[in-house]
């Protein structure tokens, strides 16, 4: 069922691991050596909370390494700073219980991400140096996040707090996201999609920002590929035949002169699985096609997301891209339960690295979208005579897009008896069994697509948390997140017929509603769409808006919209150096004085 074997050669590298940084009050001859076990515990019991409790997307747990000894100096920081580079650690945690030698002792690598928790103890000053460390780091240039537990422990204990714990845990996913970033691909399978500015690939942002590279092919590539057969033969026969089994062909939505023969629509599924296969390959390759004579095909582009242009070049001539990219975001196919893949409808760059972001912090599968209608109560009312209840009630937004969003999305993966969405290894085979049979394949709407394919069709289930974000540029700021953690809602079924009878019926519906909170964005739902700075969003399971918040600190790239309670907020302790009576402001001006931490944008 799991793909963890062979998992991390999906993309060239190792996993980045964390490292864990033991510092110590560096006097021997009694001071040092009395703190020696207490301190090398916090770092092992740091290490056992991280890996008990994280995953890296194939599933194993999250690698954490200790240095060698504690450090009480500059010798102990380069050992352990070399120990560091050779392990492949790419997030660093510093812990302490007592003072240390601030600047002798932190940790000076300019890109890995960083926090320093001091033990809040009365017998020994962690405290103390908790600040001279985070003054060090402030002063250098070298933003760290600061973790200090809300209440007094005792010398002797040997417990992490649950708010420690909390903020250990935050950082380090976002750590772990930054660091699974750099090195990788955006391949960009097209150009501009439509005129759509996100498919505009900024490929400074990716180099500054996150440390990728873009690469860039035409979609004459596919072409090239399926009318060579560059692909493995045996896994497109079986591939086929579990697409045929698997999914439903719905109904034929155009008018019948518009209608594709039967004929064409049997080669429109031959042509989409093929699609598929070929889309995986170009991101992270396929050992199969070097037997075939195709040795630099079978290398991929180590893409850890891509996005495909389609509309218009491809899809005026070719069937469309839905297949392909529902089925790559969904974590199950023809293979079994696997690991999604990340790919951006009409390569829309900038949705994909939301898609992207609440992959790496969750593990689990994202959904691309429109942000297409706000539908008030007044509205709804109006056209179906019904009143909007529950979380609804304030009006709700018509999430819909062309039939690309992962089958995840349906809500037929369980916990609890309520509908989730789950990372790949925690997805049970009658669960992906229920997502495909929630979903219809439509020919797809030949005014929107004139080469034909399938669109998926399916609607959401309610009440799942869920967290919509958006990475816009704006010229002369640079990057900006836009953060709206809400919930999917259910609503009469017949109330929803009507409302998406207005729009295309061959599309997935998620219907949506953000958390209000007292601001103007989200003083109510109209707010939230009025405010919203593009015409699609990632949306993720859960509301991870303060991680979101935390990997955009990271990354320095300021949140200009969030509804996440300030108490949840965690970015670098430098912040408040900025404006602490102004923290959204002070994440601006942060984010504008440090810069993008791989270079120049």
């Amino acid at each position: 069922m799991a793909e963890k074997k062979g998992f991390g050669k999906r993309w060239i590298g190792s996993m980045p691991k964390i490292g864990i940084r033991p510092t110590i009050d560096g006097r021997m001859n009694g001071v040092r050596e009395s703190l020696e076990d207490q301190t090398m515990g916090m770092a092992k019991r740091v290490a056992q909370l991280l890996s008990e409790n994280m995953h890296y997307p194939d599933g194993e747990p999250v690698e954490c390494v200790i240095a060698d000894t504690t450090i009480g100096g500059v010798a102990e920081s380069a050992k352990c700073a070399e120990k560091f580079a050779r392990e492949g650690v790419g997030v660093s945690i510093t812990v302490t219980p007592c003072w240390c030698y601030g600047s002798e002792t932190m940790d000076m690598d300019p890109i890995t991400p960083k926090a320093v928790w001091g033990f809040n103890g009365t017998e020994r000053p962690g405290a103390v140096y908790l600040a001279a460390v985070l003054a060090a780091h402030n002063q250098k240039g070298l933003p760290a996040f600061s973790i200090y537990g809300h209440d007094v422990q005792d010398n002797d204990d040997e417990t992490i707090p649950e708010d420690v714990q909390e903020k250990l845990l935050r950082f380090a996913r976002a750590g772990l996201a930054a660091a699974m970033m750099r090195g990788k691909s955006y391949l960009s399978i097209g150009g501009t999609s439509m005129g759509i500015a996100g498919s505009i690939v900024d490929q400074d942002l990716f180099e500054a920002y996150l440390g990728m590279r873009v690469e860039a092919i035409d979609m004459s590539e596919f072409t090239r590929r399926i009318d060579e057969e560059i692909y493995d033969k045996e896994e497109y026969t079986r591939a086929l035949s579990w697409t045929k089994a698997n999914c439903r062909e719905g109904r034929d939505h155009n008018p019948e002169h518009m209608q594709r023969s039967r004929e064409q629509k049997d080669r429109d599924w031959e042509t989409v699985v093929k699609m598929a296969l070929i889309g995986r390959d170009l991101m992270v390759g396929n050992p199969k096609l070097e037997a075939l004579g195709y040795g630099e095909e079978a290398m991929g582009h180590n893409a850890i997301a891509s996005g495909f242009q389609g509309q218009r070049q491809w899809t005026d001539h070719f069937p469309n891209g839905d297949f392909m990219e529902a089925i790559l975001n969904s974590s199950f196919d023809w293979n079994g339960i696997r690991a999604p893949y990340i790919m951006a409808t009409e390569n829309d760059a900038l949705n994909g690295l939301g898609m992207l972001f609440g992959y790496l912090l969750t593990n689990t599968a994202q959904i691309f979208a429109d942000v297409r209608t706000y539908w008030s109560p007044e509205a709804v009312k109006r056209v179906t005579g019904y009143d909007l209840q529950g979380h609804a009630e304030g009006g709700m937004i018509h999430l819909i897009n062309s039939g690309a969003a992962t089958l995840d999305a349906t809500g037929m993966q369980k916990k609890d008896g309520k509908p989730v969405m789950k990372p790949y290894w925690e997805i049970m085979e009658d669960e992906a069994a229920a997502c495909l049979e929630a979903t219809d394949w439509y020919p797809a709407s030949t005014g929107y697509f004139r080469g034909g394919g399938y669109s998926s069709g399916f609607l959401t289930k309610g009440e799942m948390p869920m967290t919509m974000s958006r990475l816009n540029i704006v010229k002369g700021l640079g990057p900006v997140l836009q953060i709206a953690e809400g919930w999917t809602v259910d609503i009469p079924m017949e109330v929803h017929k009507t409302l998406n009878e207005r729009t295309d019926p061959t599309w997935p519906t998620h219907w949506f509603v953000p958390r209000l909170a007292e601001n103007n964005a989200f003083k109510d739902v109209y707010s939230v769409m009025a405010n919203w700075g593009a015409n699609h969003g990632s949306i993720s399971y859960g509301h991870i808006g303060a991680d979101l918040i935390a990997l955009a600190s990271i990354l320095r790239i300021p949140v200009c919209m969030h509804n996440v309670a300030e108490a949840d907020l965690f970015r670098p302790s430098t912040w408040t150096a900025f404006g602490v009576m102004d923290m959204q402001g002070a994440d601006f001006r942060a984010c504008k004085n440090f810069g993008p931490i791989y270079g120049q944008y």
